[in-house]
């Protein structure tokens, strides 16, 4: 049977490696636990502003921007490293999972202008992090290479 007519499943497991799927599992695993860490550090009970949440996405914002230009523009050769630091560390450390249902749990319990302000808080602080990342990593790593 030609490749092009397997079930997807079966390709997509074809193309993946062993080394990747490791490094994605043991990335995660990191990045995981630091974002543990946050929710003991800042714990927030529904209807509060979860401080956690909010750092961990908007700091893994800011890091996957710089990832990703290091990663595509300063070192191209160390693509490698995405599988375990962009896919795992801070794929395990953000979490929009959470940031979803913190939204729900404050409008359940009457914080609706909370859920409204975390939700879009939230959201552009990520945004605006991974662009701060990617842009100063551009401006210092790759126009000072020229």
């Amino acid at each position: 049977m030609p490749e092009s007519q397997r079930p997807p499943l079966r390709r997509m497991l074809r193309a993946v490696s062993v080394p990747s799927l490791v490094a994605v599992a043991a990335g995660g695993a990191i990045g995981a636990l630091a974002r543990y860490g946050l929710t003991v550090a800042f714990p927030a009970a529904p209807g509060e502003f979860d401080l956690a949440t909010f750092i961990a996405n908007t700091v893994g914002g800011l890091l996957i921007g710089v990832l990703m230009i290091t990663v595509t523009e300063v070192a191209p050769g160390l693509s490698g490293i995405r599988p375990f630091v962009g896919v795992g560390i801070l794929g395990g450390f953000t979490t929009f999972s959470t940031y979803i249902v913190d939204i729900g749990r404050a409008a359940n319990v009457g914080a609706t202008a909370l859920a409204v302000v975390y939700a879009f808080a939230t959201m552009a602080a990520a945004l605006l992090a991974a662009a701060v990342g990617m842009y100063g990593t551009r401006r210092l790593l790759v126009r000072g290479r020229s």
